[in-house]
C-alpha cells in the first residue's frame, strides 16, 4: 500500500465512478483498476462494490476510506507546514446545528483571536453532516443535536466511529414570535393556538426524527403554513416584521430577543428533552483555541437556558 494508492481509492469515491475519477486524474481506467485491485489485495478487504448507481463503497471501504482521508489530510498538513504556508498559523473548525447561544458563544470567542496568523471554520450543518465533517473532512470539534431518549443510540454511533462526547445541555425547544403577535398575550401555549399562524422554519433540518427501525415520532405535523430557510440570516426579520410568524426554537439570549423585540414562550404540548453534544475524534488533543471557544460555549449555555430555567 502506498499514498498513490489511497489517494486514488479516495478519488474513486469521491466521484463514485472510476472513469470519471480517471479523467480527473488524467490516467487511464484500466490503470486505476489495477490500482484500485491492487489496494484491495494488500489489505485483504474489498474497498468498492459495482451497483447500478456506480463504485460504493462496502463497509470495509467505508472504513478505509475514514482513516485514508485522515492520513490525506495530515500529509497535507505536513507539506504546508513545512513549505512556509503554515507556519505558526492556528486553526479552529467546527460543525454545529443553528442555535443561537452557540452563534453567540462563536461571537465572544472571535473576540478573544489575537493577531497571530489564525484560519477559522465554522459551519452550521446537521447532525449527519457534523458527524461526517469530523471524520472525513478533518473539522476538528462538532456540536450535534438530538432527542435526549435516542441518546444510548447515538452514544453506540459516535464509539463505534471513535469519536468522544460531552454534554452541552438539555434544553425543551420554546416558541419565538413579533411582540405584537396574537400569541404575545396567551398565558398559557398550546399546539391548537398556533393553527392559522405561519411557522418559519430551516428546510434542512437538525434533528434526526427517525432512527433505523423505529416509527416516525414526531410529536406534531408541519404547519399547513410554513416559510422553509435555507440560512438563518432571514429568520428574525421575518419574525419581527410579520405578526403572524412563529418559529421552534432553542432558547435564544435575552440580547437578541430585545435587539428584534421578540419574545420566546413555553408550549404546554411540547415536552419532549432534546440534547446538544459536543464531539471530537479520540486521537485529538484540545488546542488554546477550542478551549477558549468551550469555555465561552459553557458561559453562553449558563446566560440563555440554565438561567432561564431556573
Amino acid at each position: 500500500m502506498n499514498i498513490v494508492q489511497i489517494k486514488y481509492a479516495v478519488e474513486v469515491a469521491r466521484y463514485g465512478s472510476i472513469n470519471k475519477a480517471a479523467e480527473e486524474l488524467y490516467i487511464a481506467q484500466p490503470n486505476l483498476s489495477r490500482y484500485i485491485r491492487e489496494l484491495e489485495s494488500d489489505l485483504g478487504i474489498t474497498i468498492f462494490k459495482r451497483t447500478y448507481r456506480g463504485m460504493e463503497p462496502t463497509p470495509d471501504g467505508k472504513t478505509f476510506l475514514s482513516y485514508a482521508r485522515q492520513v490525506l489530510n495530515k500529509i497535507d498538513d505536513i507539506e504546508k507546514l513545512y513549505k512556509g504556508e503554515n507556519v505558526n498559523k492556528h486553526h479552529f473548525s467546527i460543525s454545529v446545528p443553528r442555535a443561537s447561544y452557540i452563534a453567540d458563544a462563536f461571537v465572544q470567542f472571535s473576540r478573544h483571536i489575537d493577531a497571530s496568523p489564525t484560519e477559522i471554520y465554522y459551519m452550521e450543518t446537521n447532525t449527519r453532516q457534523a458527524i461526517r465533517n469530523l471524520l472525513e473532512a478533518d473539522y476538528r470539534l462538532g456540536i450535534i443535536r438530538y432527542a435526549a431518549e435516542d441518546d444510548a443510540y447515538f452514544q453506540r454511533l459516535l464509539d463505534e466511529k471513535g469519536i468522544v462526547s460531552q454534554l452541552v445541555t438539555d434544553f425543551t425547544y420554546v416558541l419565538i414570535m413579533s411582540g405584537i403577535s396574537p400569541l404575545s398575550s396567551k398565558e398559557d401555549i398550546y399546539y391548537s393556538d398556533l393553527t392559522g399562524l405561519i411557522e418559519i422554519s430551516h428546510g434542512d433540518p437538525f434533528v434526526p426524527t427517525m432512527l433505523p427501525g423505529s416509527h416516525d415520532r414526531e410529536e406534531i405535523e408541519r404547519s399547513e403554513r410554513s416559510v422553509l430557510l435555507f440560512e438563518r440570516g432571514g429568520q428574525f426579520d421575518l419574525l419581527c416584521e410579520n405578526e403572524q410568524t412563529y418559529m421552534w426554537v432553542s432558547p435564544i439570549p435575552e440580547k437578541l430577543l430585545e435587539r428584534y423585540r421578540l419574545i420566546q414562550r413555553p408550549c404546554c404540548d411540547k415536552r419532549r428533552v432534546y440534547r446538544d453534544v459536543l464531539i471530537r475524534r479520540k486521537e485529538y488533543e484540545l488546542t488554546d483555541l477550542d478551549r477558549r471557544f468551550i469555555a465561552e460555549l459553557v458561559a453562553s449555555k449558563r446566560r440563555t437556558i440554565q438561567n432561564r430555567a431556573s
